[in-house]
């Protein structure tokens, strides 16, 4: 079964889209029909498959968790213990939580089976920039 890890570089939060190498490893692979496993090894970032058309929708996205989980520095996160690696670890802790770490897409006709406008994204949670790992496996 093939298997590769991806290292993509991010910049700070935001979502980082990937559907074109996870479609290449697809097509490399050779496989007609099957089911691709994209998995996240971090634990401070997470995966979406999302409208990969506006832009506004990921600002949107980014706008509504920065609302949801605001950084641990904010009043409101008073209650957070972790924060020996700072302000924004323990909220990109609980917005993978909130998020998926581990993304199953069908293959069929030797492409991946994604809708029109849906585009494969790594949703970087932290400030600082990161080298993030994803792990393709596809199985028959």
């Amino acid at each position: 079964m093939p298997q590769t890890i991806l290292t993509l570089p991010t910049s700070g939060q935001g979502l980082y889209e990937f559907t074109d190498q996870a479609g290449a490893f697809v097509r490399a692979a050779g496989r007609e029909e099957g089911l691709l496993t994209v998995f996240v090894r971090h634990t401070s970032c997470s995966l979406l498959i999302q409208e990969n058309a506006d832009p506004d929708v990921r600002t949107d996205l980014l706008a509504f968790f920065r609302r949801v989980v605001p950084p641990a520095s904010d009043p409101s996160m008073g209650w957070v213990v972790h924060r020996d690696e700072g302000p924004d670890d323990m909220p990109a802790h609980i917005k993978s939580a909130l998020t998926q770490v581990s993304i199953g897409i069908p293959v069929a006709r030797g492409r991946l089976m994604l809708g029109t406008w849906q585009g494969i994204y790594l949703f970087e949670h932290r400030d600082r920039p990161h080298r993030r790992e994803i792990v393709l496996h596809l199985s028959p």
